[in-house]
């Protein structure tokens, strides 16, 4: 008798506080283009391809200083342990006699001076002009890499938002399933009192309602993880109640052929112009390879100062010239560097290659699963159909003690999963859909997202 108080007491701690507490979590409807905007805003992949992206514009920004004059100043004081120094010079006396070298001797112990010098670069072997055509090739690469990385965000928003949408869906049925078989269990209870019935099917008819409240735990808690994961994605409160808007996924009135999907993808796709624009910045890094085999010119100035008390003082002494360099050791180094470019060139374009193909197979994978997903949602709505007549049949024949209880039980356990594979059939082929724009580079022109 105290257990049956206990039980009553925690059943109705359940029924009255836990409402209460899920009440007080925050809900907020949420349809597929705020999804893919905040999943956008929010994502660390992107803030990471946002990085690199400022990488190579500071990259390339150097590349361009490097025309500019090289101004480099220096100087010191020099304290020294008075050495004697002697110079000679020549002295005449006149006479044709007595004339000779007379030395003198300077007794130093400190120097200052100054030293400034210009250069400004002229030629060399076009390495400057090289170097900032690569460095840009490598920006625009790194932008493009970048728009591919923002298509997979969405991707993953949307594939986030559909799973949050079956979950949902699988726990509303399972919910209204669940409370149609306890409706029965009190029904059969109440023939079984009366012998109408036996206790087996009765028994055999709560099992089904626990059984399906073992699939309702599993349904939850797959809702709650769904829900946490696509809050985390668009950096909302895990807690947060997401309630998905069903009416944004839609599915196309009509898709192209696989054949117009793959050339779109080979125009579209942001990784094959990223490696596109790679394999022209390998060609570039060749001709400045070769560059090493030409001699530097530069415009020199140069400014000097100095002054040794008791010495020599020097002030004002400009100098003004051309600079010639030569590394004589880059007629049999060089060749090296342009082999290990030429190297860097040919994987560059096998890779592309290798994307192609890439590109090509999973266009046609896509599009398949999209056309599958399309049949499965065509053979589900007649499964529907049909699960719900076979019910009703056999729930007919059973009102006539025509079939047993286990029949009964079947035929409703055939309707609730025929809706459940129509509902995942509708989410699923949304996701294929989505998954052959992705593929085809055309997702982000779909959703009207800014490049």
């Amino acid at each position: 008798m105290k257990s049956k108080v206990l039980l009553s007491g925690i059943i109705g701690w359940f029924v009255f506080v836990c409402p209460q507490k899920l009440d007080a979590q925050e809900k907020r409807n949420i349809s597929l283009a705020d999804a893919i905007d905040l999943s956008i805003k929010n994502s660390k992949q992107l803030k990471v391809s946002k990085a690199r992206i400022d990488a190579a514009v500071a990259a390339t920004k150097q590349a361009h200083q490097n025309q500019l004059p090289d101004l480099k100043i220096s100087g010191a004081y020099l304290r020294l342990t008075q050495p004697n120094i002697t110079m000679e010079s020549k002295s005449n006396n006149g006479g044709g006699s007595g004339g000779g070298n007379q030395p003198t001797t300077y007794s130093i112990d400190q120097a200052v001076y100054g030293i400034a010098n210009l250069s400004l670069p002229i030629y060399s072997g076009m390495r400057i002009q090289y170097g900032i055509r690569s460095a840009e090739y490598l920006e625009k690469a790194a932008t493009l890499d970048a728009d591919y990385n923002k298509e997979e965000v969405m991707l993953n928003a949307i594939n986030a938002f559909a799973n949050l949408y079956k979950a949902k869906e699988n726990v509303m049925l399972i919910n209204e399933n669940l409370a149609q078989s306890r409706s029965r269990d009190k029904e059969f209870a109440d023939l079984e009192k009366n012998g109408l019935l036996a206790r087996n099917d009765m028994l055999k008819a709560a099992l089904q309602t626990s059984n399906i409240e073992l699939v309702l735990v599993d349904a939850e808690n797959n809702l709650r993880f769904a829900n946490v994961n696509m809050n985390l994605m668009m950096g909302l409160p895990e807690k947060t109640e997401l309630i998905p808007d069903s009416i944004t996924l839609q599915l196309p009135n009509e898709v192209k052929s696989v054949e117009e999907y793959e050339q779109l993808a080979l125009q579209n796709r942001k990784d094959m112009q990223a490696q596109q624009v790679r394999l022209k910045e390998t060609a570039i890094g060749i001709k400045s390879a070769k560059s090493d085999y030409y001699p530097s010119l530069a415009l020199t100035s140069g400014w000097i100062a100095a002054d040794i008390p008791g010495f020599i003082s020097i002030t004002n002494a400009f100098t003004f010239g051309v600079g010639l360099q030569y590394n004589v050791s880059s007629l049999w180094k060089t060749g090296a560097k342009v082999d290990q470019a030429r190297a860097r060139e040919a994987e560059a374009r096998a890779n592309e290659e290798l994307l192609d193909d890439n590109i090509r197979l999973q266009i046609n994978q896509a599009y398949e699963n999209y056309v599958s997903a399309i049949k499965r949602i065509e053979v589900t709505d007649k499964s529907i159909i049909q699960a719900n007549e076979n019910y009703k049949i056999t729930k007919n024949k059973y009102d006539n003690s025509l079939v047993t209880v286990t029949d009964l039980l079947d035929a409703n356990v055939s309707m609730l999963q025929s809706r459940l594979s129509n509902e995942l059939a509708k989410a699923d082929a949304i996701i294929a859909y989505n998954t052959l724009l992705q593929k085809a580079g055309m997702l982000g022109s779909a959703f009207n997202t800014k490049p």
